[in-house]
């Protein structure tokens, strides 16, 4: 229905007065206008903000890919860098090994440079010493004014005189032994040096390193005289104190005599085994030497060496090999007079010998110089005879300790058939029994074996009759 429009509101018949109801409505449509403007604000604002995130979100999704992208190719970079890592570290490791290696090798070279390095020094030393010139060992037999003093050479024969050091002036002193400068033809120069205790080495060679496995257990037969050599060798050195209770001195010297193969040997071994002493032995003939008064010298450096090396014992075997009788008509050489006067003089000379004990042995007593067999010199001389039925039995027992003998073996038959023979026959006659049982493969000595070996030791060894003195 059209509204009648009035100029006043008092005309308008349509007009009724208004009332609250519809003025509330009015206002209440207006604010609802108003509130639904502001809200279409704040629609228009939140999708102007949304499409805002949206472009956003297309722009953070493709940051997001391009990252991810990123984070794929470093994936991919820190593969590669860890397989480069681990094979750096193993080419480290290698490398760590071959510097290991390389310094162990250095180590050994450097030890095989310094070892080389010594043989070279070595090398040169020693073609120094060979180009330098010898020295010659002498012996100053006499002293002269001027500081001069005689020398006499070893190896040559001979005396020199020559002009000492300033610096020896009134130490060199007759006796001594220097070494000198070699001249033509070997003579003695210039002194160089004074040797000190220097024995030729001959006499070194003479001193026994090694006992000797006998014993006396291992001698049969001769108990009374190894007794008898015990107190005059081997108890003077281990019971000293035994002799200075009774008040005298022990025996200077002992000489065993007898035939061959009778023990004199044996029993110088078993005493070297048993006394607790340096033990000297040698031959009679290696001190006849070519020079005259090379011998005496052997005699005077083997009383030194016995003398320096007490307690000692010093065994001459076969002496009678320069102590021969010396003779009016001088028959005896020069060379062997001056060697026994010079054992003469070591053995009860001006000079205390030491320490030192004797022994000698020989076979043939009767041509030995009455001046060794005086008392004092050798005060105990001791005859070793063929051995007797008792003594044959002992040795026999000894020689044949260890051999299968058969039960049916008769020994005083066996000993019957060696009467006559010495000790180192019945040695033989038990080895070469043992021998005769080899050869026929059996398991024990029979007697047959037993006459068989005396058969052939009897045949080898011309049976002699030791009637006298006279030893052969």
């Amino acid at each position: 229905m059209d509204k009648i429009i009035t100029d006043s509101p008092e005309d308008d018949p349509n007009n009724n007065p208004p009332d609250d109801s519809e003025n509330n409505s009015d206002n209440d449509a207006v604010k609802n206008t108003a509130r639904i403007k502001d809200l279409l604000s704040q629609v228009n604002r939140l999708n102007f903000q949304i499409d805002k995130l949206n472009t956003e979100k297309v722009l953070l999704g493709h940051d997001y890919s391009q990252m991810e992208f990123e984070i794929s190719k470093l994936r991919r970079t820190n593969s590669r860098s860890n397989t480069e890592i681990s094979q750096l570290q193993d080419e480290n490791t290698r490398l760590k090994s071959e510097i290991s290696q390389f310094h162990e090798e250095n180590s050994r070279l450097k030890s095989e440079i310094s070892q080389l390095q010594k043989d070279i020094d070595c090398l040169k030393s020693r073609c120094s010493e060979l180009m330098d010139t010898p020295l010659v060992v002498a012996e100053i037999t006499d002293t002269l004014p001027n500081n001069e003093v005689c020398l006499r050479s070893f190896d040559y024969p001979g005396k020199y005189i020559i002009k000492a050091p300033s610096e020896m002036a009134g130490i060199l002193k007759t006796g001594m032994t220097v070494a000198a400068r070699m001249e033509g033809a070997g003579t003695p120069g210039a002194i160089v040096k004074i040797m000190n205790n220097t024995f030729d080495s001959r006499v070194r060679l003479m001193e026994l390193e090694e006992s000797p496995k006998v014993t006396f257990e291992d001698i049969g037969g001769l108990k009374d005289v190894i007794e008898e050599v015990r107190e005059a060798v081997e108890y003077p050195l281990t019971k000293p104190e035994a002799f200075v209770k009774m008040g005298v001195e022990p025996p200077k010297g002992v000489l065993l005599c007898g035939p061959p193969g009778t023990g004199k040997t044996l029993i110088a071994r078993a005493i070297a085994n048993q006394a607790k002493a340096t033990f000297i032995r040698l031959s009679g003939s290696e001190l006849l030497q070519k020079y005259v008064g090379e011998g005496a010298r052997l005699v005077r450096e083997i009383f030194d060496l016995a003398r320096e090396k007490s307690p000692s014992i010093l065994f001459i075997d076969e002496i009678d090999a320069f102590g021969t009788a010396r003779t009016s008509d001088n028959s005896s050489s020069r060379s062997e007079a001056e060697i026994l006067i010079q054992f003469l003089t070591k053995m009860d000379g001006f000079d205390n010998r030491g320490n030192v004990r004797i022994m000698a042995a020989t076979n043939r007593v009767d041509m030995l110089d009455h001046a060794l067999l005086r008392p004092g010199r050798f005060d105990r001389i001791l005859e070793i005879l063929l051995p007797d039925a008792d003594s044959r039995r002992e040795i026999f027992r000894i020689h044949s300790a260890k051999l299968p003998l058969a039960a049916d073996l008769d020994i005083d038959t066996v000993l019957g058939m060696t009467e006559g023979t010495t000790g180192a026959e019945i040695q033989s006659i038990c080895r070469e029994a043992a021998m005769f049982a080899i050869r026929r493969n059996a398991d024990s000595v029979t007697g047959n074996d037993f006459g068989n070996a005396v058969a052939k030791v009897r045949k080898t060894g011309k049976p002699v009759k030791y009637t006298d003195i006279m030893y052969y």
